[in-house]
């Protein structure tokens, strides 16, 4: 798992592009698993992607394409950030239930 975190710059020219680009490369690396992603207006931004194992992760360091989006982000987009790596033991999750309305309820 890889944790970024980011406080982004006013500079943002071609940075939804870019991101877009680099979300879609990474779904071809084998491993793989999934991202979650959250912003608050002020700029700071989290970005949580998943990988089976260190090597789809060292695959994913590597691509060409997503260095050239790092070495972008350093020069433009980011005024600060940080990268974690870790590896999850567990997860679990919980999605309460949609309760249908009784057509009387109101």
């Amino acid at each position: 798992m890889a944790v970024f975190t980011m406080v982004r710059t006013q500079e943002q020219n071609d940075y939804s592009e870019t991101n877009t680009r680099v979300e879609d490369l990474v779904k071809d690396v084998p491993g793989y698993l999934g991202m979650d992603h959250a912003q608050t207006p002020g700029g700071l931004g989290i970005t949580v992607s998943y990988f089976r194992d260190a090597d789809a992760l060292t695959q994913w360091r590597t691509n060409v394409e997503h260095r050239a989006a790092q070495q972008r982000g350093r020069a433009e987009w980011y005024q600060s950030y940080t990268l974690h790596v870790a590896k999850v033991e567990r997860s679990n999750g919980f999605t309460r239930a949609q309760v249908p309305q009784s057509p009387t309820a109101g």
